[in-house]
């Protein structure tokens, strides 16, 4: 799991951190940092899944680019950007460190630095013992590559293998016959970071026919195609949480969640809901029918009952399309599925009812995204670290507050001071 990433230079931000927990809320008002830094996430999984450094940022035929594309993904004047993430390693007493920092010239985006870093808890200390499994040299003037030194376990600057700028090396190094210990960590990283899912489910995307699909798409478009290529032990066990959760979504009464292969060769299918009225009556409506809270909802169940423990789930405007009275159900849910599935939440609101719904004990899992009063950068502050917090909370609740606009005016006090 994640446990936190640093982001200097990225985009709107000079130097912030975000902190991981199980579920983590994102506040803050518009234009402050949120997407930005659900933006570094997506860079980090696209470039452990093999996409070069320039496509991860601005896309190709089959990638759309990252907002802002290769003019905007450094901050302001800027020709460099770092990301620096922290991970759990396998073992309590053991994370890495991994960072990359690139440099981008308009036609061009290259590694100029990059590193692991095995970090070792001992009992009694809570300062770990650095290890560099790998790090690089400054690129040789004109040399294609960047030399990158590899631990053998003694001293000395370690094995050197020129490897290609304009892909992460984490990922080449995964190829390489290099010392366990550097094996094991690059592996460990990599799968952490390829776990990363940055989920935008589009309601018009999901109310077609879709094939059998074995991971849903970003967009949730093939949630259909998903859910009926699950064996029938799994898929009936996945339809019927569905069909729990959603019930207390709408109004009226769900009976049933399913989907069905359609099609001459049963190769694609169709989202069914059955819903039930006074008086016995009940009416079975496909996606095509379905309203996009409700489609926008089953995607984000289906998302966390469909990805593999130890995913890291990322959702923008998790709350798009619900009613306000229910937030206290999306809130439940991801918390219950999350732990029960080992999964950790990354969400980002604006709604002042999902902050009530999520209450004080959320205080210390939601961060604010907001912007420095002098220079204009995003920060990135946890909600508990608000100084007038108690006071604040005194006089009304966090959806109040987020309403009022008070949380910001906290933070600007506290960046002017």
């Amino acid at each position: 799991m994640l446990k936190e990433i640093k982001l200097v230079g990225w985009k709107s931000f000079v130097e912030s951190t975000l902190y991981i927990d199980p579920l983590t809320i994102i506040i803050g008002a518009n234009a402050s940092g949120k997407s930005n830094t659900l933006d570094a996430l997506l860079f980090l999984q696209r470039i452990a899944s093999g996409v070069g450094i320039f496509q991860a940022i601005n896309g190709d035929v089959n990638l759309p680019p990252i907002r802002g594309g290769i003019e905007w993904i450094c901050h302001k004047s800027a020709k460099n950007f770092l990301l620096s993430v922290t991970l759990e390693g396998e073992i309590k007493t053991q994370d890495y460190r991994y960072q990359i920092e690139v440099q981008v010239n308009g036609i061009k985006a290259e590694v100029v630095h990059e590193e692991l870093v095995s970090l070792k808890y001992g009992a009694r200390s809570n300062v770990p013992k650095e290890t560099k499994l790998f790090y690089t040299q400054p690129p040789e003037p004109l040399a294609p590559g960047i030399p990158a030194y590899f631990s053998t376990g003694s001293q000395g600057r370690g094995k050197r293998i020129d490897v290609n700028r304009s892909h992460a090396v984490l990922l080449q190094a995964d190829v390489f016959n290099l010392r366990k210990e550097v094996q094991d960590g690059v592996r460990q990283v990599l799968t952490q970071l390829q776990q990363i899912f940055v989920f935008d489910p589009v309601p018009s995307h999901m109310r077609d026919y879709t094939p059998f699909s074995e991971k849903l798409k970003a967009d949730g478009a093939n949630i259909a195609g998903v859910l009926a290529a699950l064996d029938d032990r799994r898929k009936a066990e996945v339809e019927q949480t569905l069909t729990n959760y959603l019930r207390a979504l709408p109004e009226r009464d769900i009976q049933r969640i399913w989907t069905e292969p359609v099609g001459k060769f049963q190769t694609d299918a169709m989202l069914y809901c059955e819903e039930g009225w006074s008086g016995n009556v009940s009416h079975t409506v496909d996606a095509r029918g379905m309203s996009d809270g409700t489609l926008r909802y089953l995607a984000i169940v289906t998302a966390m009952l469909t990805r593999s423990p130890g995913s890291l789930l990322v959702i923008e405007e998790v709350d798009n399309g619900l009613h306000p009275s229910r937030a206290h159900v999306l809130i439940g849910m991801l918390r219950t599925l999350g732990k029960s599935r080992e999964i950790d939440v990354i969400v980002t609101t604006h709604n002042p009812a999902l902050l009530d719904a999520a209450g004080t004990r959320m205080v210390p899992f939601i961060t604010v995204a907001h912007r420095d009063m002098q220079t204009g950068a995003s920060l990135l502050s946890q909600l508990e670290d608000i100084q007038q917090l108690p006071k604040l909370m005194a006089s009304g609740s966090l959806g109040q507050l987020s309403t009022a606009g008070k949380i910001e005016a906290a933070l600007k006090q506290g960046t002017q001071g």
